[in-house]
């Protein structure tokens, strides 16, 4: 019987996935390059984004990077705040993301942005006191809302720009923020009221909620391959600004559905004959159409199935530098750069290669000099922590004071001395069969708990891009030109 229970459980989530072995490290990576790629369609030759032809239009091969970025943030970002406390929670959040996206805001404010006026102008009047000039761009984006993209009038006569009409944006990737910071709050809540730790149901219920909102959109629309309505905008709120209503709805959806799977990742079957039926679910619906209705879960699954089945020597990749968050930031304006200087001459594979290599080395840069020091004020000082990570690599063996009985255990035992010709006195046969002597009691080691234990209950649509994304105007007054191309958000 115990056998087969332990089968049932290595066939789930939790019992597959391993804090230490996991392939989540090596997908984020994966899903941020699968950007820069698909973004090099529109920034390097004007084209669509890779797959949106070959996916009908329903999606393309950035929005399934982003998707999975989602869903793996929900899952990553739920565990976390379970074994936190909401000020670590909150620290952990703000520590993650704002120091890497300032660095990356000056960069690109005082050196991507000069070095574009220059090439293009060749000089830099007018360019620190341009409207929308580097100062603005610090200024206005400090807080992650993104409230302008432009510099000074710059990229017009990008590939991008040209597409655009005008002016295009440094750094369109960084939309996707305002999402990331909304839902990091959302869990922040759900951790004050405690509705995390004593009530996870609530979570499947705002899951299946989202998801029954995608299937009145998709049953709604002309055909199967429609994409869901736009439904406007939602507010803008104080700080964050305006959320498209489309994209809360497909983005929360994932992130849901990563949150979900953490907390009941005891229930959740992981196995190969499933993965394969949910590629066959995938790839039909992009051939066929109904992605948003029969794609979308299936995708969600293939992804945490691959964080635990691909191979453990993967497991290392982005444990020690995470360069995820990096490529992401500066892969846009990277490209842009690239465009900028004529990259389109050496070919769609040559552009990604450079592209590729240039967002590289801005995400090493960032994470040695600006991200992982940031980090280290997560826990206190560096010897600390480096003194509770090697008591948690190595536990001691703890010495078990209360007796434990096995089942059986007595029997055995009295064979074995039965068998060695011990002999007993009276007193001895008489004494409790629960007591030890010192001398004869063994160490025993006590196993760790599960890290997936179960929760207590205590414009129009462009031809290579068919959303925009609405931005709010409230604190600048200006009218900004948000990017149209969907891009990765950070971890």
């Amino acid at each position: 019987m115990q056998p087969k229970l332990d089968e049932q459980r290595s066939a789930t989530l939790q019992g597959r996935y391993s804090a230490q072995h996991n392939a989540f490290g090596v997908l984020r990576l994966a899903l941020a390059c699968g950007v820069i790629i698909a973004h090099a369609g529109p920034l390097g030759f004007g084209q669509h984004n890779l797959g949106a032809a070959t996916f009908g239009r329903q999606s393309d091969l950035g929005t399934l990077c982003l998707y999975g970025f989602f869903l793996i943030s929900g899952f990553l970002i739920t565990d976390s705040a379970l074994r936190s406390t909401l000020r670590q929670y909150v620290r952990a959040r703000l520590l993650r993301v704002f120091p890497g996206l300032w660095a990356c805001l000056l960069v690109t404010a005082f050196v991507f942005a000069p070095l574009a006026a220059l090439y293009e102008n060749g000089t830099l009047d007018g360019f620190w006191g341009h409207p929308e000039g580097p100062f603005d761009y610090v200024t206005t984006n400090i807080l992650a809302s993104m409230e302008q993209f432009p510099i000074s009038g710059l990229l017009a006569e990008t590939p991008y720009g040209l597409i655009v009409g005008g002016p295009s944006a440094f750094d369109g990737s960084l939309w996707t923020l305002r999402y990331d910071l909304a839902f990091y709050g959302i869990v922040g809540i759900l951790v004050v009221t405690s509705v995390l730790h004593r009530a996870p149901r609530a979570v499947l219920v705002l899951t299946g909620v989202c998801y029954a909102l995608i299937l009145r959109d998709f049953f709604t629309a002309p055909t199967w391959s429609s994409r869901p309505p736009q439904h406007g905008a939602i507010g803008p709120f104080p700080l964050l600004g305006a959320f498209a209503a489309d994209w809360t709805l497909m983005l929360g959806f994932l992130f849901l559905l990563g949150a979900a799977a953490r907390l009941y990742a005891h229930r959740i079957p992981m196995t190969r004959e499933l993965a394969v039926l949910a590629g066959v679910a995938l790839v039909g619906s992009l051939w066929l159409g109904g992605f948003f209705a029969v794609g979308l879960p299936a995708f969600a699954y293939l992804v945490l199935f691959a964080a635990v089945a691909l191979p453990k020597r993967l497991s290392g990749i982005s444990r020690r530098h995470d360069y995820t968050y990096g490529i992401y930031i500066y892969g846009f304006p990277v490209q842009q750069m690239i465009a900028l200087l004529g990259g389109a001459r050496f070919g769609m594979l040559g552009y990604i290669v450079l592209s590729l290599l240039g967002a590289l080395l801005f995400a090493v840069l960032s994470w040695h000099l600006v991200e992982r020091p940031a980090l280290g004020f997560k826990t206190g000082s560096g010897r600390a922590r480096h003194r509770r990570a090697g008591r948690t690599a190595s536990p001691r063996a703890v010495l078990i004071p209360s007796p434990v009985t096995v089942k059986g255990a007595e029997t055995r035992t009295a064979a074995g001395r039965h068998k060695a010709g011990a002999r007993h006195s009276r007193s001895s046969k008489n004494a409790p069969a629960t007591a030890a002597t010192p001398r004869r009691a063994k160490r025993l080691t006590a196993t760790a708990p599960s890290f997936l234990a179960v929760p207590v209950r205590t414009r129009k649509d462009l031809p290579f891009d068919p959303v925009k994304t609405p931005t709010s105007h409230t604190r600048s007054g200006r009218s900004h030109r948000a990017p149209t191309t969907p891009t990765t958000p950070p971890r």
